[in-house]
């Protein structure tokens, strides 16, 4: 706002509105209504002004936040409130319906089309003069919701913005031919002039908002998927898959060679898989490092970015999910002098996490912490971090006899694949360091067949091995939506048969809103069952028993397992008994 006649003229009517409603106090109506920042002259948006005030809802007893405001104004203007969700919006089809300049002009951002409406996010709920103007031109019947004007704003630019270089690429790909080496469907055309160049300022753009673009929607993976006539962007969001772009496939390849350029892999090798990563800023200044792995398919290369953040290499093992039990047990595992330290579990339930997590508390100033990886996933400066390399021989085992000659205390060995690395893991325990290392296992007793089954002598297992850990990652309900419900007692005892939990008064199910983009989840936290390895525990592995005999002996001296961990977020109300059963099944053993 620019003048200060608008912000009091827009902030008055919200504040009365409130109060009169109950939502606030009287002195604070009053206390806002008679603030000489009212009269003062800023650029700030009214709703920014009004959320600095730090009010508290009196019927709910919540803070005052700029999307309640938002919801709330909406709601005095009889408009549908919305949270956009930039995945859910087909970007090419909206911004056919208005120019730019229109948009800008009067702050309205296109969301959705139909054959008989179009949809539009609107900055001021009480300006209609564009509407009736809008509908002769386009014939269509326009609806209006009201959505925050920051993320208006914001997205004005970069829905026209990515767009127009979308455009601009294609136009300049008319005439030209996708490589006959990745295109199995190729249709040879004379006269062609050859691919998009990468360094191409259109294609610059589109990668640096592709990658901010999943930043912001706290992706964990970008998918690149070229198809025959348009190629596909998936993020994984939670663990689940959300289209989210849809690209002319030449412009993908273009795409995927800025990409190559950046990661510092070959860009004209396109038949064989490679591996490279970029490291690169948020647009909070932060640092984040992407792994990049790319593979030739049908209609060209395939490109998998797995994005690694930081922020998720916490310091304390409370906010990756343990329990208080949990954290002792794994401190007492992890603060041995020597032995292995096994972390077990599928691709993507958190292993990297857990590990990197653990490494950082380790690595202080008296230790050296070294690790062998492949690939190095996160780049920390208080880790040795050395990179697994087959093509100069450089293998996993060979790796480890490096690390044991420089002198270190703790050894990370990213994953036990085959016998020579599972021997040089317990070589390196067996000459005084502590060894941690992930193995593929469903489960955390299932890791010591797996290992003798790798033919580790079972005299130097038992000696070695200190401790096992299973995790998975569950997605959390989404506080915005889940709904409570009556418990079913035939499926709770299922669940937790043959161990006595009470049983809750209500369960929490998954609804879907726009905050967790209609999924009814929001976030994944992890959950655990740890095994050390005792006495009775050696014995057993001395007499090669079956994994159900090894998982009794865990279960008789305190470990809980995963299902338990599960059950009780169930019991909490943080998860569905829909994510329940499917990471713990009737027949889970």
């Amino acid at each position: 706002m620019k003048n200060s006649k608008s912000l009091t003229s827009i902030i008055t009517p919200i504040v009365k509105q409130m109060y009169k409603q109950g939502i606030i106090e009287k002195n604070d109506a009053k206390r806002i209504l008679s603030n000489s920042q009212l009269s003062a002259v800023t650029s700030v948006h009214p709703y920014v002004n009004l959320s600095d005030y730090k009010l508290i809802n009196e019927k709910t007893g919540k803070p005052i936040s700029f999307e309640f405001i938002v919801e709330f104004v909406a709601g005095m203007n009889g408009l549908d409130y919305l949270k956009i969700d930039p995945t859910k919006v087909n970007v090419n089809k909206v911004t056919a319906s208005v120019s730019q300049a229109y948009a800008t002009t009067h702050k309205i951002l296109p969301v959705a089309v139909t054959s008989k409406t179009v949809t539009f996010a609107v900055s001021n709920p009480t300006d209609e003069s564009w509407v009736e103007e809008l509908q002769r031109i386009l014939r269509l019947k326009v609806i209006r919701v009201h959505s925050n004007p920051i993320d208006i704003q914001r997205l004005l630019y970069e829905f026209y913005g990515v767009n127009r270089s979308i455009k601009q690429a294609s136009e300049q790909h008319k005439g030209r031919s996708i490589d006959s080496i990745l295109n199995l469907e190729q249709l040879v055309k004379l006269g062609t002039k050859g691919d998009l160049t990468a360094d191409d300022q259109h294609i610059v753009n589109i990668v640096d908002w592709l990658f901010q673009f999943a930043f912001e929607q706290r992706a964990s993976d970008i998918h690149l998927e070229p198809k025959r006539k348009d190629s596909i962007v998936r993020f994984r969001i939670d663990g689940r898959l959300h289209n989210v772009y849809v690209l002319p496939t030449m412009v993908m390849g273009a795409i995927v060679s800025r990409i190559k350029i950046l990661s510092r892999i070959d860009v004209a090798e396109k038949r064989k898989p490679q591996d490279g990563r970029i490291k690169t800023l948020s647009s909070d200044n932060k640092e984040v490092e992407l792994r990049i792995s790319t593979m030739p398919t049908t209609f060209g290369e395939k490109c998998v970015m797995r994005i690694f953040d930081p922020d998720a290499v916490v310091e304390k093992y409370e906010d990756l999910g343990f329990s208080t039990d949990e954290v002792k047990q794994w401190l007492q595992m992890i603060n041995r002098p020597h032995g292995i330290v096994l972390v077990t579990g599928p691709t993507g339930s958190g292993k990297t996490t857990t590990l990197y997590s653990t490494l950082r508390q380790l690595a202080t100033e008296e230790v050296n912490v070294s690790s062998v990886e492949d690939p190095i996933e996160m780049v920390f400066t208080e880790l040795n971090q050395m990179q697994v390399n087959p093509k100069i021989g450089l293998e996993f085992s060979s790796g480890i006899r490096t690390l044991m000659r420089q002198d270190p205390d703790i050894i990370m060995v990213g994953e036990i694949r085959d016998l020579d690395t599972a021997k040089m893991a317990v070589q390196a325990s067996l000459t005084g360091h502590l060894v941690l290392s992930t193995l593929h296992t469903n489960d955390a007793p299932s890791a010591v067949n797996r290992l003798l089954d790798l033919g580790v002598p079972d005299y130097l297992l038992r000696s070695t091995l200190a401790g096992v850990i299973a995790q998975r990652l569950v997605r959390l309900l989404c506080n915005h939506c889940k709904k409570a419900s009556k418990v079913d007692a035939e499926a709770w005892i299922s669940m937790v048969h043959p161990w006595n939990i009470e049983m809750p008064d209500k369960i929490y199910h998954k609804v879907g809103c726009l905050e967790c983009r209609n999924t009814g989840y929001h976030g994944r936290t992890g959950v655990y069952e740890i095994m050390p390895v005792t006495k009775d525990l050696r014995k057993m592995i001395k007499d090669k028993v079956p994994s159900e005999t090894i998982a009794a002996e865990a279960y008789r001296i305190g470990m809980q397992p995963l299902r338990l961990s599960i059950a009780q977020l169930l019991k909490t109300g943080r998860t569905s008994p829909e994510e329940a059963l499917k990471l713990a099944p009737p027949e889970y053993d």
